[in-house]
């Protein structure tokens, strides 16, 4: 396990942030066309990107820039989901723009955190822990789970608890690493538990 000091994570997360802010272009997506476009991604996420399938990710509301990368290191294969082998294959930037924007554009549902499981999720995505050197998720996916569509981090609030989840899991395990080069998010998944990630998922998924 990589022992970081706080400081160092907090210098971690600001630079991330820093980054995204410097690296930042607007992606001319056209949320008309890419309605169209996105009819395909109906079927798992959902026509208006509200996916009913708990594995499956809501994607409306989701940031642009934050879309365009998953589908671009999808199409690519830095990052590898097998139900969508294939199916980004013949899309275009500007099409991945548009699809990007269209999502952008709806309105994510909202679904209630287990009671049971508030309190020690509440406390990790809010104040992190310190004794673990785990940073707030607030740093960089803001208090209100909107996350931050300059930087590409992606707004969590009103997620599917169990794809947030897997994906943590996936981050602990090193199964997936898109995260970029300083791999803030596989830095900080391997510290947590199983207890730890199901309620830091769960409180996400009724943040809004």
């Amino acid at each position: 396990m990589k022992k970081l000091a706080t400081n160092k994570v907090l210098t971690l997360v600001s630079t991330l942030i820093l980054a995204g802010f410097a690296s930042f272009s607007h992606a001319q997506g056209d949320a008309a066309a890419g309605e169209s476009k996105a009819a395909v991604c109906g079927a798992c996420h959902g026509a208006d990107g509200n996916s009913m399938v708990g594995s499956n990710p809501k994607l409306a509301g989701q940031n642009a820039r934050y879309l365009i990368k998953q589908m671009q290191d999808i199409k690519g294969g830095a990052r590898t989901v097998p139900l969508m082998t294939g199916i980004l294959n013949n899309s275009s930037d500007q099409d991945i723009q548009d699809i990007a924007a269209y999502f952008e554009s709806q309105e994510k549902t909202l679904q209630g955190a287990n009671p049971d499981l508030i309190e020690v999720g509440q406390s990790i995505y809010r104040s992190g822990i310190a004794s673990l050197n785990i940073a707030a998720c607030t740093a960089c996916h803001s208090p209100t789970g909107q996350g931050n569509s300059q930087a590409g981090f992606p707004a969590l609030g009103g997620q599917h608890s169990e794809y947030t989840a897997a994906q943590l899991r996936a981050f602990r395990s090193g199964d997936r690493s898109n995260d970029g080069q300083s791999s803030p998010m596989r830095i900080l998944a391997e510290r947590l538990t199983d207890k730890e990630i199901d309620a830091l998922a769960s409180y996400i998924s009724g943040l809004n």
